[in-house]
């Protein structure tokens, strides 16, 4: 197996600003700027080289041979566009089982841009706006998402694949996320002073 430091860090570095250009495009700045840092950690980065394919992640090759993902495990507890970070006990079902949690909309939307992006990443020139409801919906049975969660990107995958990414993109900043960028454009209403 060989060690492909250039090729990986070339990939997640691409990945990583398409990711940033869609959450800038929809006002999440901050997001976009520290999406997947902890893939430059020694954890991920270096099984990254040593299992990189081009062609998908290099965690399902590390899966592949070991029966788990170590940089993927690290990775999910770090992030938290990815569902599988918002997993937890319930505490109103018996047996206390472990489910998806609601995910916040601005996470919603990284998790968005992040399928958006690998999907652009690995298929190249061949990429199309179906690419990642495809992806989405060849997985969705084994996901642990929450019901509300599971529809809002689905819905927004869905967006993307009749509609096309500027139309997605405007519906994402000016109506998803209006709530959070709301507060932001109006100016804080002045404190009315007590009368002596």
């Amino acid at each position: 197996m060989e060690f492909h430091a250039i090729r990986h860090f070339k990939t997640i570095t691409y990945h990583k600003l398409l990711v940033a250009e869609g959450c800038f495009r929809v006002g999440l700045y901050r997001q976009g700027l520290l999406h997947d840092m902890s893939k430059y950690s020694p954890t991920e980065f270096l099984v990254g080289c040593k299992y990189y394919q081009g062609f998908q992640s290099p965690n399902n090759a590390e899966r592949l041979n070991r029966g788990y993902s170590s940089a993927w495990l690290h990775h999910k507890g770090r992030n938290k566009h990815h569902f599988e970070y918002w997993t937890d006990y319930s505490i109103r079902k018996p047996g206390h089982p472990i489910e998806g949690m609601r995910m916040p909309r601005r996470y919603v939307a990284e998790m968005l841009m992040d399928r958006i992006a690998a999907s652009k990443v690995y298929n190249g020139e061949n990429y199309t706006d179906h690419d990642p409801l495809e992806y989405f919906l060849k997985g969705k049975a084994h996901y642990m998402l929450h019901p509300k969660t599971e529809r809002e990107i689905e819905g927004l995958l869905r967006m993307l694949d009749q509609r096309g990414e500027e139309y997605l993109y405007g519906y994402v900043k000016n109506v998803y996320l209006a709530p959070l960028h709301r507060d932001f454009r109006k100016p804080l209403p002045k404190k009315k002073r007590k009368q002596a």
